[in-house]
């Protein structure tokens, strides 16, 4: 017994000596110059152990970036069906009606569905209901001015090509709906497309091939509509029916994969959307962030201010500890292996790819969050004695380069690497 107790105390002690050593050094390196003028938070956790491993104003609010595609990510796994919902729809003799559920996948130049086609081309008469988003075309604190950068698309009930344009040239321009090469002009300027209008700009001078958002009216609706389907689609204003049958596509988890992979904010807001049609036939990504924080996230220590499914706005608020808590949940209740490869690589994969190499293997899967003087990393670390670890390291209004903050980073997550 005296043996038992003996050794107990031995383990409190190594235990409490590695942890008030993990705490001196880490702390030291925040208490650094580079530190100086910038707010910075940091959280990490072994789920193993139940352990808080450092902390650092982890209770403190931040503006997280893309790192809110983890609150996205993770209401698309609770709501979500393995295959994606397409489209609902009814038929009536020859008529099938549709109506749209947010799938962002409709003849993206990525995934390419074709499912709503497939099914319409059965038909004589197709008729369209894409009025039924209660969400604003742009979220809140979007940046007005970037109406034609390819990571601001509109959002929408039945998006077509992932509601871009991509133009690119070989011999001759290349437009992707080919419905608008008509409406695409090679022309020296920054910008790529009219204020508001479906008029698209091709720098002469460049050779890559450019994504710009269209613009979501009712004209371009029908033009889309009728090029893929000529003189079969009428149009018709959303009503209370409800819709029973539904149509599914591509592998949920394929959208997540490239969504995370990417940081795509098109396909994080289409899948908030997208999740709000399992719970009403009004599409509504406020609804689900509503639903997932009474229901699913109701013990967070610190609730957010969730307003977007991308991260776009700076409207959104989240600490650390949110962010491990969330991170904690999907790692109890999806498989490892599933999970990790949700999230990008350091080294190998995604918007990691140029950082948190490893040394034989990865050890660092996690999503990144960057809007001007804000970055944020929040994952998995896989250390030398075989731990996970979950964190999540925000740095907010830093005026140094992005880069040097990820180098910083990078040195304290090595460190923890090689010696926890």
């Amino acid at each position: 017994m005296i043996k038992r107790i003996v050794v107990l105390v031995l383990i409190v002690c190594a235990s409490a000596c590695k942890s008030g050593r993990i705490t001196k050094h880490i702390s030291r390196q925040l208490e650094t110059p580079f530190y100086d003028n910038q707010f910075t938070g940091f959280l990490v956790y072994n789920p193993k152990t139940n352990d808080t491993v450092f902390s650092y104003n982890a209770n403190c609010y931040f503006t997280p970036a893309s790192n809110t595609k983890i609150f996205t990510l993770y209401s698309a796994l609770e709501l979500l069906p393995n295959n994606i919902p397409a489209f609902k729809y009814k038929t009536d003799g020859d008529t099938v009606t549709i109506k749209g559920t947010g799938n962002p996948t409709f003849l993206h130049p990525f995934f390419n569905d074709s499912t709503a086609l497939n099914l319409c081309k059965n038909y004589s008469h197709v008729k369209v209901i894409c009025n039924n988003l209660e969400d604003e075309k742009f979220g809140p604190g979007w940046a007005w001015e970037d109406y034609d950068t390819y990571f601001s698309p509109e959002r929408s009930s039945f998006p077509m090509y992932g509601n871009v344009a991509t133009i690119g040239k070989t011999d001759s321009l290349q437009v992707i709906p080919e419905a608008l090469a008509q409406n695409v002009t090679e022309v020296l300027t920054r910008k790529r497309r009219k204020y508001n209008q479906n008029i698209f700009y091709y720098n002469k001078k460049q050779q890559d091939t450019i994504e710009v958002p269209l613009v979501i009216d009712s004209t371009l609706i029908k033009q889309l509509w009728q090029a893929i389907l000529p003189n079969k689609v009428s149009f018709q204003n959303t009503n209370n029916e409800s819709f029973e049958q539904v149509a599914y596509g591509i592998s949920s988890d394929s959208l997540y994969k490239h969504m995370m992979a990417v940081s795509d904010n098109f396909l994080a807001e289409q899948m908030l959307i997208m999740a709000s049609s399992t719970l009403s036939d009004t599409l509504s990504s406020q609804r689900v962030r509503t639903h997932i924080l009474k229901h699913q996230l109701n013990d967070l220590k610190q609730q957010p201010r969730w307003v977007d499914g991308s991260g776009l706005s700076r409207y959104n608020l989240f600490t650390p500890t949110s962010f491990v808590q969330v991170l904690t949940k999907l790692y109890g209740e999806i498989p490892r292996k599933r999970l990790f490869n949700l999230f990008p690589v350091g080294g190998k994969t995604g918007t990691l790819k140029r950082y948190y190499h490893g040394n034989d293997a990865p050890y660092i899967y996690a999503k990144s969050g960057t809007v001007g003087n804000n970055y944020s990393l929040s994952g998995y670390l896989i250390t030398n004695s075989g731990d996970t670890l979950i964190f999540s390291f925000m740095n907010n209004h830093y005026r140094q380069s992005t880069i040097a903050v990820k180098h910083h980073m990078e040195t304290v997550f090595e460190w923890l690497r090689d010696n926890y």
